[in-house]
C-alpha cells in the first residue's frame, strides 16, 4: 500500500510538472435580445418573412468546434431571438451551398438525426444546468435537461414548445417557439441567461459554435455566451394535468387445470399525473394510480456469480430530474469501481413481490407480477440561487398470492407488504459556481410483516455526503462522498442479509466479520475521495479511493452488489487536439486498480491500457489490453474460504464504419484467459444498420459469448466425510442472441418501432471438483477432482462415492441448463397534439428451458417456433391540460 502511495505520487507529480499551461482567454460573446411589445409574434412556419424579426440583429460568426477548432465552418449559421411575456422566439438561418444534399432524417422525438441546430439556455445562469432545444433539417425535436455542468444529458425531458422548419434556395430555416412556463429563472427585472448553440453540418460531420469552446476546456454550461435584454418577465408557474387510459389484453398458454391460467385476461385501467409549478423553480409532481408499463422490454441476461442485474429505469415519472436524486456510490473515469451502484435505484419501487406462496400437492398460485404504486409525489428543482432539491414520496400496496386447492378452496398469502418509500435530496452551489456540497437520506418503512414476510427489512435509512470544488479554470477538481446505511428487522431477516451474496459474513476463513443470529440491525458506511485533472492541454488524469464496509446494505431503495471492499484507482489519458491527415482525434489511456477487503487481504491487482480513434473517414476504433497479476475472490465459494484465482490477460476491440451512411457496420469482440488456461471466453458482437430512405431504418446484431471456466461454482455441502465440500466443475457455456430493430417514421409525431430478440444460454458441466487448497498458487492444486468412478449419473442426478465403498456421499442436481427466450414489442407513438399521446403496444415473450445436450440453433428453433407466445395488447391514451 505504501508503495502504491509513493507511486501515485510521482504519477501526480510528473502530470503537473508536463501539463500544458493554457493562459487563452475566450471572450464571452453577448446577444441583445429585445420585447416584442405591440408587434405582432412571428408566426411559426419555418420562414423567417415576419416584420417582428427585423427588431433584432443577427448572432452570428460561428466558429468550428469539431474536428479543427477554432476554424472558420464550411457554412455559416445566424440566428434572431425575441421574447413576450409568454414566450421565447428563436429564428435560424443555417446557410448551404448546396440545399438539395441536405440531409432530412426522420426519427421519433430526441433522434438527433441528420443536419440539425441546437440551442442550449442556462436560464437558471448557474453555469451548471442548462435546458436544450434542437431542431433537425426535418422537422424532428429534440429536448434535453442539461446537468453536472453538461456531463449528463436527460432526453426523458419532454417540454411543451413548437417549431417549423423550411428548405430554400440558401439553406434551410427553422422557427422556434418555447413557452417561459417551459424553462426556469429567477424574478429580477433584467435577466441575463447563458447561451449556446451549436450546429451539426452532416456532410461533414462538422460542429460548429456560436460561442467558441476549446477542445480542452472542461465543462460545457460554464463556457456558454450570454443573453442580454431581457426586461420583466415574470416566471410562470407551470400547471399541467395528463389523466391516462389503458387497455390491456394478455393472452399466454392455457394450462390444463389451473383456475388462474385459462388462456387471457383483460383489464381497463385510468390514472393521472399532475405537475405543479410551486414556484418557477420548484415543480410538484403527483401521480395517482401510475401506469408504468414499460414500452421497452429490459435484455435477456442470464449471470453465474450469484449476484443482481442491473437494469436502466425507463419509467417517466422517476426517469425525469433523475440527475437531482442521482447519488453513486463510487464513479470514476477508471471504470472498475462498481459504479452502476447507488443510493437511490428507483426499480426497487413497484419491483415484483420479493415472496412466493408455499404449497402443497394439486394447489393452484395466483402470484401478482408487480407490485402496485398507490401514490407518488415528487418535489423538484433548483433555485435561482444554487439550492438543488429533490423529495421523492412513494407508497406501494400490499399484494397477496391466492392459494387454490383442487376442491375449490381459496387462501390468502402476502407476497409484498405495503411498504412507504422516500428520497430527500438537497444541493448547494457556492464559490462561483465551481464547488457543491450536498446531501441525501432515504428510509424504507414495511408494515408489520407476518412471518411468512420476515426476511424482510422492517426499515432501512440511509445517508449521504457529497461534494465537489473545482479550480484553475474548472481544469482541476476534487470531490468525493460519504455515504451511510442502517438496516432494521427481525433476527431472520439480518442473518440472511448478513449471509447474502453481497456480504457473506459466514465465510470460513474471515476473521473479520461473523454471523450473529441475534442481531436484529445492521450499520455500514461507504465513500469514495478523487483528485483529477480534466482540461488545460492534451493530458488528463483522476485518481482516488473507495471503499463499501462489510456492513454496508442499500438494497432496500438502492443497487449495491457487493460489501467489503477498499479499491484504489488511477486513470491518466492523452487526447490529441487538431485533426491531422489520419485522425480527427487520437486518444490513449492508462489505468490501474487494486483493493483489499477489511482484513487487509489484498484480493486484486489489474492493469490496463487503452486507446481509441477517430479516423479521417469517420470511422471510429478501439483497443484495450488487460492484465490482472493478482486476484483473490471472496465471493466465489459463497460462504466458503477466500479463492485464488489465476493470473489472467484480456483485450478488446471494436470497429465502427461512418454512421452517416446508410448502410454502417460495426463489430465488438473481446476474450480473457487465465496464464494457465483455467479460463477461457471470447464474446464478440457485429452487425448493420441500414436506412434505405430517410423514413426507415433496419438494424441486425447477432452476438456470441462463448465461457469455459474449469473451477464454476455449482453447490456447498456442510459435511461430507467429517469435513465440507465446496463443489465446483468446468463449465462450457455457450450464448447466443440477435437484437433486430425496425424503425419507420411516418413524420415527426407518428412512428412505428419493431425490437425482437431471440436469446439461448446453454452451459454444460463436466470434471467435478472440490476445493481442498484454496490458495495454493498452482491451479491443479486448489482442488480434487472426481474421478469417473468416483461419479454416477442416474434420472437428472449426480452421485459422488469418494472413498469407493459403494455408499454415496452425497448426491446433487445435474447442473447443466438451457434457457431460450424470445423477447419483442411493437410500437405505434402517435403525439396528436404536443405532449398528448396515444401509444398501441405489442408485446411478445417466449420463454422456456430447453435440452442442453442439443445444439443452439436447433434448441432455439425447437423452443421459440410452433411455441404459444405471452401476447400482451395495450391502447394508452393520454391527454395534456396545460392551464
Amino acid at each position: 500500500m505504501k508503495h502504491s502511495f509513493l507511486g501515485i505520487i510521482c504519477l501526480l507529480f510528473t502530470i503537473v510538472t508536463y501539463a500544458q499551461d493554457s493562459t487563452e482567454v475566450i471572450e464571452k460573446k453577448i446577444y441583445v435580445t429585445q420585447a416584442l411589445g405591440e408587434m405582432d409574434a412571428p408566426a411559426i412556419d419555418g420562414l423567417l418573412n415576419d416584420q417582428a424579426w427585423d427588431l433584432v440583429e443577427w448572432g452570428n460568426d460561428y466558429i468550428e468546434w469539431q474536428p479543427d477548432e477554432n476554424t472558420p465552418p464550411t457554412e455559416q449559421t445566424k440566428f434572431k431571438i425575441l421574447y413576450d411575456s409568454k414566450n421565447l422566439y428563436i429564428g435560424v438561418r443555417c446557410y448551404d451551398a448546396e440545399p438539395d444534399k441536405i440531409v432530412k432524417r426522420l426519427s421519433r422525438r430526441d433522434g438527433f438525426e441528420g443536419d440539425w441546430v441546437e440551442f442550449n439556455i442556462d436560464s437558471y445562469n448557474d453555469k451548471r444546468t442548462a435546458f436544450s432545444f434542437s431542431i433537425t433539417a426535418a422537422g424532428v425535436k429534440g429536448d434535453e435537461f442539461v446537468s453536472n455542468n453538461g456531463n449528463n444529458w436527460d432526453a426523458s425531458w419532454n417540454p411543451i414548445w413548437y417549431v417549423k422548419t423550411n428548405i430554400d434556395e440558401e439553406g434551410w430555416t427553422a422557427e422556434l417557439r418555447i413557452p417561459l412556463s417551459q424553462l426556469k429563472f429567477g424574478n429580477e427585472e433584467e435577466q441575463v441567461w447563458g447561451l449556446q448553440s451549436t450546429r451539426r453540418y452532416f456532410r461533414n460531420e462538422e460542429r460548429s459554435l456560436w460561442q467558441r469552446k476549446p477542445v480542452d476546456q472542461p465543462g460545457w454550461v460554464s463556457e456558454f455566451g450570454e443573453l442580454h435584454g431581457l426586461k420583466n418577465i415574470q416566471p410562470q408557474k407551470q400547471l399541467e394535468i395528463q389523466p391516462y387510459t389503458v387497455a390491456k389484453t394478455e393472452t399466454y398458454e392455457a394450462e390444463e387445470g389451473n383456475p388462474f391460467r385459462d388462456g387471457s385476461e383483460s383489464n381497463i385501467t385510468a390514472g393521472l399525473d399532475a405537475k405543479i409549478g410551486i414556484t418557477n423553480d420548484l415543480t410538484l409532481d403527483l401521480t395517482v394510480n401510475p401506469d408504468f408499463g414499460q414500452v421497452d422490454a429490459d435484455p435477456s441476461a442470464i449471470a453465474l456469480d450469484g449476484f443482481q442485474i442491473f437494469f436502466q429505469e425507463r419509467r417517466p415519472f422517476f426517469v425525469e430530474n433523475k440527475n437531482i436524486f442521482d447519488f453513486r456510490v463510487s464513479q470514476s473515469e477508471a471504470g472498475n469501481t462498481f459504479g452502476s451502484d447507488n443510493v437511490f435505484y428507483s426499480r426497487r419501487i413497484g419491483r415484483s413481490p420479493q415472496s412466493y406462496p408455499s404449497t402443497n400437492d394439486g394447489e393452484f398460485v395466483d402470484q401478482p407480477d408487480n407490485t402496485p404504486i398507490i401514490g407518488a409525489a415528487k418535489f423538484s428543482g433548483k433555485t435561482k440561487d444554487g439550492w438543488a432539491i429533490g423529495v421523492l414520496e412513494s407508497v406501494t400496496a400490499r399484494r397477496n398470492a391466492v392459494i387454490r386447492t383442487g376442491n375449490g378452496d381459496e387462501r390468502k398469502e402476502m407476497v409484498e407488504p405495503m411498504t412507504n418509500y422516500f428520497v430527500g435530496r438537497l444541493q448547494k452551489d457556492f464559490n462561483d459556481r465551481n464547488s457543491y456540497i450536498g446531501g441525501l437520506f432515504t428510509a424504507t418503512n414495511r408494515e408489520n410483516l407476518p412471518e411468512t414476510l420476515n426476511f424482510l427489512h422492517t426499515s432501512a435509512y440511509t445517508g449521504g455526503f457529497d461534494f465537489k470544488h473545482q479550480w484553475a479554470n474548472r481544469d482541476w477538481y476534487v470531490g468525493g462522498n460519504i455515504t451511510y446505511s442502517h438496516v432494521k428487522g427481525s433476527e431472520e431477516a439480518i442473518t440472511n442479509t448478513q449471509q447474502s451474496i453481497g456480504h457473506l459474513f459466514n465465510r470460513v476463513d474471515a476473521d473479520h466479520v461473523s454471523v450473529d443470529t441475534t442481531r436484529t440491525s445492521l450499520t455500514g458506511t461507504g465513500g469514495n475521495i478523487q483528485i483529477g485533472k480534466v482540461g488545460n492541454g492534451h493530458w488528463k488524469f483522476e485518481s482516488g479511493a473507495t471503499w463499501r464496509s462489510p456492513e454496508l446494505e442499500l438494497n432496500d431503495i438502492g443497487f449495491q452488489r457487493r460489501g467489503d471492499d477498499i479499491r484504489h484507482y488511477t486513470w491518466v489519458g492523452y487526447q490529441t487536439l487538431k485533426p491531422d491527415s489520419t485522425f480527427r482525434r487520437v486518444g490513449i489511456n492508462y489505468n490501474h486498480w487494486t483493493a483489499w477487503d477489511f482484513a487487509g487481504n489484498h484480493n486484486y491487482l489489474q492493469f490496463n491500457t487503452n486507446s481509441w480513434q477517430n479516423w479521417k473517414g469517420n470511422w471510429r476504433t478501439n483497443i484495450g489490453f488487460n492484465y490482472a497479476p493478482i486476484e483473490y475472490d471472496n465471493f466465489a465459494l459463497r460462504g466458503g474460504p477466500r479463492l485464488r484465482q489465476s493470473p489472467w490477460m484480456s483485450f478488446w476491440n471494436g470497429i465502427n464504419t461512418d454512421y452517416r451512411k446508410k448502410l454502417r457496420f460495426s463489430v465488438f469482440h473481446n476474450g480473457r484467459k487465465a496464464v494457465d488456461n483455467s479460463l477461457k471466453t471470447y464474446y464478440i458482437e457485429g452487425g448493420f444498420s441500414y436506412q434505405p430512405i430517410n423514413a426507415l431504418r433496419i438494424s441486425v446484431f447477432p452476438s456470441l459469448n462463448v465461457n469455459h471456466d474449469k473451477l464454476q461454482f455449482i453447490n456447498n455441502y456442510d459435511d461430507v466425510n467429517g469435513s465440507p465440500r465446496y463443489l465446483n466443475g468446468e463449465i462450457d457455456q455457450r450464448t447466443l442472441s440477435m437484437s433486430f430493430r425496425l424503425n419507420f417514421t411516418i413524420n415527426p409525431n407518428l412512428t412505428i418501432q419493431y425490437w425482437g430478440q431471440p436469446f439461448i444460454s446453454r452451459g454444460r458441466y463436466s470434471n467435478f471438483k472440490h476445493i481442498t487448497d484454496p490458495l495454493a498458487k498452482n491451479f491443479e492444486d486448489r482442488f480434487i477432482q472426481y474421478s469417473p468412478q468416483q461419479t454416477s449419473y442416474s434420472d437428472g442426478v449426480y452421485a459422488i462415492d469418494e472413498d469407493l465403498d459403494g455408499i454415496d456421499d452425497f448426491t446433487f442436481d445435474d447442473p447443466d441448463f438451457s434457457f431460450v427466450q424470445f423477447r419483442s414489442n411493437l410500437v405505434i407513438r402517435w403525439e396528436y397534439i404536443p405532449g398528448s399521446e396515444i401509444f398501441l403496444v405489442w408485446s411478445q415473450d417466449v420463454s422456456r428451458s430447453g435440452d442442453p445436450t442439443a445444439g443452439l440453433l436447433p434448441s432455439l428453433g425447437d423452443n421459440i417456433f410452433g411455441q404459444k407466445p405471452q401476447n400482451i395488447f395495450l391502447l394508452k391514451a393520454t391527454y395534456r391540460f396545460v392551464l
